[in-house]
């Protein structure tokens, strides 16, 4: 039997770009960072997990089809918009060599000029890797309901630049003989764990969302993919741009969505070896 591989056929180069961007982060925080890839309804949406967060941090792009090939001439092309659901694609891979394989397609792209630019970029899915355990639990991909009392975009910044400021102070503040590594962690878990007001969301979460771009400015045309970050069938419609941010919260997860993509944190749980993303102290 003839091995197959799917391609990945993206209905916008600047969303896959972004895309790029957003693994490149991740693969800052971990060269060997893995992530999860579902696709479905149009729409595939990437997971990843930056050590330093203890969050899940979720990236959609719209996708025309994916397409199996090196199988038999028989085997039907799938077309993503067609899928039955979000199972079209869902796998686990290299961060690094996911970036790479967009990389060289983008690349690809540039040198065809005109003509590679109207057929779109297609990239090549890397080999499966064995996941680590946070990729076997995810968020719902429905049943999300609105929380109140999540602040403005400038005041959730705010929080963020409020938290690194007082954790500066605090480790400058500290006698040589407890500039640990262990003390500027425990600092770090204390200021982290505290929540953004009412919300029940861990600044952790805000602060994830920040370094991974998920905060800044929307541009005029901003790309759709971070409306709707799960691969629920038309999750994909992408919704508004009008709001900027927004929390969400399902099955004992909380999810603050902004137009650049998510941060999930589960709040309930501990099941799966994810103990690490509850938002409270352990």
């Amino acid at each position: 039997m003839t091995a197959s591989s799917q391609e990945l056929h993206f209905a916008d180069a600047g969303e896959a770009a972004d895309l790029a961007a957003f693994l490149a982060r991740l693969i800052h925080y971990d060269r060997a960072a893995a992530v999860r890839l579902q696709a479905g309804g149009g729409v595939l949406a990437v997971f990843g997990r930056p050590p330093s967060f203890e969050v899940l941090a979720i990236r959609t792009a719209r996708l025309e089809a994916i397409v199996s090939t090196e199988a038999a001439p028989d085997t039907p092309h799938t077309s993503a918009g067609a899928a039955a659901g979000p199972g079209a694609l869902d796998t686990t891979v290299s961060a690094g060599e996911f970036a790479d394989a967009l990389d060289t397609a983008r690349a690809a792209r540039t040198a065809d000029g005109p003509e590679g630019r109207d057929r779109g970029l297609v990239v090549t899915v890397p080999q499966a890797v064995t996941g680590p355990p946070w990729a076997g639990v995810l968020p719902p991909r429905g049943g999300w309901r609105r929380v109140d009392g999540l602040p403005g975009v400038d005041e959730v910044r705010g929080a963020v630049a409020a938290a690194v400021a007082e954790f500066r102070a605090r480790d400058a503040g500290l006698p040589e003989e407890r500039r640990t590594r262990a003390e500027r962690d425990r600092i770090g878990h204390e200021i982290w764990s505290r929540t953004l007001g009412d919300t029940g969301l861990p600044l952790r979460a805000v602060h994830a969302a920040q370094s991974l771009g998920f905060l800044r400015p929307v541009r005029a045309l901003a790309a759709p993919s971070g409306l709707e970050v799960l691969p629920s069938v038309a999750a994909a419609a992408l919704g508004s741009m009008a709001e900027p941010l927004a929390l969400l919260a399902a099955g004992g997860w909380l999810r603050l969505r902004t137009p650049y993509g998510s941060i999930a944190v589960r709040t309930q749980g501990r099941s799966g070896g994810l103990s690490g993303l509850s938002v409270t102290p352990a």
